[in-house]
């Protein structure tokens, strides 16, 4: 949530530099994915464009049966801004499932100290039922949900836990 609010206000103070970030973005690869592939490549790319300043780094994964990375790398110019969004766009679905469950895993431990966006993006009900209900919900704990007609956009808080105690203590005095 305090990472959405940052994101959304950061271009009101665009001339202030933030601090580079990590960018996780984990797109459905499940055959659920081929009916809106075309809308939420244009609304992730749009995100982007809002988003991305040189120093950021980014990492792109496709879920099908089994996660996997289509893109990583830190943005230095136009081409590398291209990269990521032709990662994007070169996604297909195929299959039944979509192993959020790995991505999100392989994420979190690539998460560093610094700032983290991470976005999921499901197209397929079961996948994200399976994620719910599997080992690595807990990573799902600090994340806001966006709905649109037939897929949803989660932005994911990977690993607060610890931030969020810090914080907790702090305020109370612990």
């Amino acid at each position: 949530m305090v990472l959405t609010v940052f994101f959304r206000l950061y271009p009101a103070y665009a001339d202030t530099a933030r601090p580079s970030i990590d960018i996780n973005l984990i797109i459905d690869g499940s055959a659920g994915f081929t009916g809106v592939k075309e809308e939420v490549s244009s609304w992730i790319i749009s995100r982007l464009d809002q988003l991305l300043l040189d120093g950021d780094k980014v990492t792109v994964w496709s879920t099908g049966t089994s996660a996997k990375v289509v893109y990583t790398g830190k943005i230095n110019g136009n081409n590398d801004r291209d990269a990521v969004k032709k990662s994007i766009r070169d996604i297909s679905g195929s299959g039944a499932t979509a192993d959020f469950s790995g991505a999100l895993r392989d994420a979190a431990s690539r998460t560093g100290s610094g700032l983290c966006y991470t976005l999921l993006i499901s197209a397929s009900p079961s996948a994200l039922s399976s994620l719910l209900s599997g080992p690595q919900a807990g990573l799902l704990r600090y994340s806001r949900v966006e709905e649109f007609s037939k897929w949803r956009a989660l932005v994911v808080g990977l690993n607060l836990d610890e931030k969020v105690k810090r914080a907790a203590a702090g305020f109370y005095g612990s």
